[in-house]
């Protein structure tokens, strides 16, 4: 496995009318593929850290696992990408569901879900933290100010937990909802309460992403970027707070907006 998030990469780098040898940090990427139960589940294209809590999070966000507890065993062996994990049960859910797309509503919830298993695993929010504007200010400067990967090499993405006030937890990753799972699996690990939480996240607040926070359940989530559409129908109706463009001392409130005070 890469020791590291990134690596040194020579480069030729072109400026002001003359080529230049230098050197350039560039993202890790890592496949790791994760059987249960003896079956293969998933190949996950991820940064080589936290590899552990990456993989409770996705397990828990698939709806495989509810606690550190459904887990027997988990062995990664980083030498060849693989990870196996035991359950003390069967899997539910028929592996098709994980990616079959609905067409219609399902179990009561938003008609804007793509696939069975997100309108199965997605929780509505029950959160009744709020705050202030101010502390959104902090929050995102605290995310930036952590996000030294990503200055290093412009490729990865940032999350952290946050009650508000203090980081919890920070994670990096290549993949973004790779970041929100591990923060999902971290918090699992050290049996963190998640509903009162906020997610802080460095990217563009996608469906996905809204999907992926509704499945950790946060009630707020603040980015320095923009929405989608879509992002925001599911926001309203999983009773989410969703905030963007957190930025130059301005942001944007797009959904239930009665959490900022």
């Amino acid at each position: 496995m890469p020791e590291d998030i990134t690596f040194n990469q020579p480069i030729i780098k072109y400026h002001n009318g003359a080529f230049i040898d230098q050197s350039d940090d560039i993202a890790t990427e890592f496949p790791l593929t994760l059987y249960v139960n003896q079956q293969e589940f998933a190949t996950i294209v991820c940064s080589p850290t936290n590899l552990e809590e990456l993989v409770l999070g996705f397990l828990a966000s698939e709806g495989v696992i509810f606690r550190r507890a459904d887990i027997q065993n988990i062995h990664l062996d980083d030498s060849k990408g693989f990870c196996h994990i035991t359950l003390n049960r069967e899997i539910e859910q028929h592996y098709g569901q994980y990616t079959k797309r609905m067409i219609s509503s399902c179990c009561g919830k938003s008609r804007q879900f793509y696939f069975v298993n997100d309108a199965a695993t997605s929780k509505v929010s029950m959160t009744e933290t709020k705050i202030t504007a101010q502390e959104i200010f902090s929050m995102m400067d605290a995310l930036q100010e952590q996000s030294t990967d990503f200055k290093q090499t412009g490729g990865l993405h940032n999350a952290a937990i946050s009650d508000g006030k203090d980081f919890y937890i920070h994670r990096s990753d290549i993949g973004r909802h790779n970041a929100l799972d591990k923060l999902f699996g971290y918090c699992i690990e050290k049996r963190i309460p998640i509903r009162d939480k906020v997610l802080i996240f460095s990217g563009r607040i996608s469906s996905e992403i809204l999907i992926k926070a509704s499945k950790i359940g946060v009630g707020i989530i603040l980015s320095k970027s923009a929405p989608t559409d879509l992002a925001i129908k599911l926001a309203d109706d999983l009773n989410i707070t969703a905030v963007g463009f957190i930025r130059n001392e301005t942001f944007n409130i797009y959904s239930h907006p009665e959490r900022v005070i």
